[in-house]
């Protein structure tokens, strides 16, 4: 091991840490995103709760209350493309300052030392990570605003316009279920940003804070105490109680 040599200086932890975040984070994403769909997961959950809330707007001739709800969501999702905009044009900045920042990270006795070529790897993987976010994040906007445009052309309630209420219902649920899991993998890509940092101070701290972040978002999509209450007694106007797809 030893006398092993790794591209950018670096040692083997640092490439087992790379690999197994890369591990975790792929993972967790195919567990929560494809295997997962079951009525144990917060994302399924929620979309039954969707699909209720647009029977509902069918029902109804005032649709603003509706839209108002979307546009809430809107701005969440746009807060956070902006805040990833300023985050990405922090860390150029530290690109661009590298010598400064690993002088400051030498002064602290519980980083380890690394190569400056090491160090713009780590920086990179930020920025790509940040850049995935703000591609989920930007993407989202544009699903709510056509869930904003499928809620503007839904059928009069009351009149029989040859479309199927109920399947109309479904298909603007879906809309909006998957704007919602795009803007959840930008949040996750948050969360493993974070575990990037740990890179900076230690590689096998790196190891830790993935499996760390994974326990935390597996904890909250489907161990979570919200979740617990939103299953209890099943969706109002749930018929089939299977829930769509998510």
């Amino acid at each position: 091991m030893t006398g092993l040599q790794l591209p950018f200086g670096a040692e083997i932890w640092d490439v087992i840490g790379v690999v197994w975040f890369f591990a975790c984070w792929i993972g967790y994403t195919l567990i929560a995103d494809h295997l997962g769909r079951g009525d144990g997961n917060v994302v399924t959950i929620q979309h039954r709760y969707r699909r209720r809330w647009m029977e509902l707007m069918l029902r109804r001739d005032m649709r603003m209350p509706d839209i108002q709800i979307v546009v809430a969501v809107i701005r969440s999702a746009s807060l956070f493309a902006s805040t990833t905009l300023f985050i990405l044009a922090g860390l150029v900045a530290v690109l661009g300052a590298l010598d400064k920042a690993r002088e400051v990270a030498s002064a602290l006795t519980f980083t380890v030392n690394a190569s400056q070529e090491l160090w713009e790897v780590k920086v990179l993987l930020l920025i790509l990570i940040f850049v995935y976010a703000f591609f989920k994040f930007a993407w989202s906007l544009r699903q709510n605003n056509i869930g904003l445009l499928v809620i503007g052309a839904a059928p009069i309630a009351g009149k029989d316009d040859g479309i199927g209420h109920k399947a109309y219902a479904e298909r603007c649920a879906q809309v909006m279920t998957r704007a919602v899991n795009t803007f959840n993998r930008g949040q996750r890509a948050y969360y493993f940003g974070l575990a990037t940092l740990s890179w900076f101070v230690q590689p096998w701290c790196f190891v830790i804070a993935s499996v760390w972040v994974v326990l935390v978002l597996y904890r909250r999509e489907f161990r979570s105490v919200v979740l617990r209450v939103l299953a209890e007694g099943g969706v109002p106007g749930d018929d089939d109680g299977a829930g769509g797809k998510a």
